[in-house]
């Protein structure tokens, strides 16, 4: 577990879960100590543990989308803490009808099916004690995926959109290449080269740094496809 972000208004640690080691953040309100855990693939116990450790209350679950590594145990987390959960887009509810399924495939037999309080599209915000993040429906590696973006901490998680030094994949049922390079270039760019992301996997890097060296999306990289 590793310090994500220590200024203010918020703070979050990063928690991988699951033998896919899926990047779950427990992001937090500074002021009011209220969590949000944001893709709860899995070991949820390890999960109510970090929680407990930084003395805080989970208000909400926020998913990113529908995939099993990144939704697993929402169904588990929720009955267990009463949060609401808000996300993904709608698109990705196929992806959430096969929860019990593919988690049996994939050896993560706690994972089932859940209902979103809130489903969540493009300009949508979402609150969390005194403070506020963005919705931004980012799709391409799933139809539904969103990404969330506080402006002030200028930190955001995005899922499985953009890695360090990679972009999501596409060759799932409905992902979509080129949405997914508009998805990055026309919603994640905008929101400045400062920003500091969690990618769903792996380590957090800034979307200056990604435009600079990104094999895939770098602007000289783009600027000659």
């Amino acid at each position: 577990m590793n310090a994500a972000s220590s200024q203010p208004p918020i703070r979050a640690v990063v928690v991988p879960v699951t033998p896919l080691q899926q990047n779950c953040t427990i992001v937090w309100c500074a002021e009011t100590k209220k969590a949000a855990v944001i893709d709860p693939g899995g070991e949820v116990p390890r999960l109510l543990d970090a929680v407990r450790q930084q003395g805080l209350t989970v208000e909400k679950i926020w998913v990113t989308h529908g995939h099993l590594d990144h939704a697993g145990g929402t169904a588990e987390l929720q009955e267990a803490t009463g949060a609401v959960v808000e996300g993904p887009h709608p698109e990705d509810q196929f992806w959430i009808a096969q929860m019990a399924e593919m988690g049996a495939r994939w050896g993560l037999p706690e994972a089932r099916i859940f209902t979103p309080d809130r489903w969540l599209d493009d300009g949508d915000k979402v609150t969390l004690g005194n403070t506020e993040f963005e919705v931004f429906h980012c799709p391409g590696h799933t139809p539904g995926h969103v990404i969330f973006f506080n402006r002030l901490a200028r930190f955001a998680q995005v899922g499985d959109v953009l890695f360090r030094g990679s972009i999501g994949r596409t060759d799932f049922p409905r992902g979509n290449h080129a949405d997914l390079i508009a998805s990055i270039t026309r919603k994640l760019w905008p929101l400045g080269d400062d920003v500091r992301f969690v990618p769903g996997h792996g380590p957090m890097s800034s979307f200056g740094e990604e435009r600079r060296s990104n094999p895939f999306v770098a602007d000289q990289v783009l600027a000659h496809s």
